[in-house]
């Protein structure tokens, strides 16, 4: 019986990992220019908040990711979106536009 159990509860956990990586957070890379983008157009400005909005698929291979920073700017918060445009299939950006 506690054998059984044990098996049991490995390969549960072992499925659970496997699940957990089945998923790859691709958009993290892109995530890192627009951070990247964000301290280049407001240097010394501090980012108070930052957040994925999503991916949008436009062609068949290539998608745009959308990232929103709160930026303080003269002790006012700023929210600002960075879209990156880039190929699915050489993971190369096409395009950056930064929206206030």
């Amino acid at each position: 019986m506690k054998k059984s159990m044990v098996i049991f509860l490995t390969a549960f956990f072992l499925l659970l990992t496997n699940h957990a990586n089945a998923e790859p957070v691709d958009y993290q890379k892109f995530g890192r220019i627009a951070t990247a983008v964000i301290k280049e157009d407001y240097p010394g400005q501090p980012v108070k908040d930052y957040q994925y909005q999503g991916r949008k698929k436009m062609t068949e291979n290539k998608v745009s990711d959308a990232f929103e920073f709160t930026v303080q700017e003269n002790g006012a918060d700023k929210k600002v979106v960075v879209i990156v445009v880039h190929n699915l299939d050489n993971e190369k950006v096409l395009n950056i536009s930064v929206k206030e």
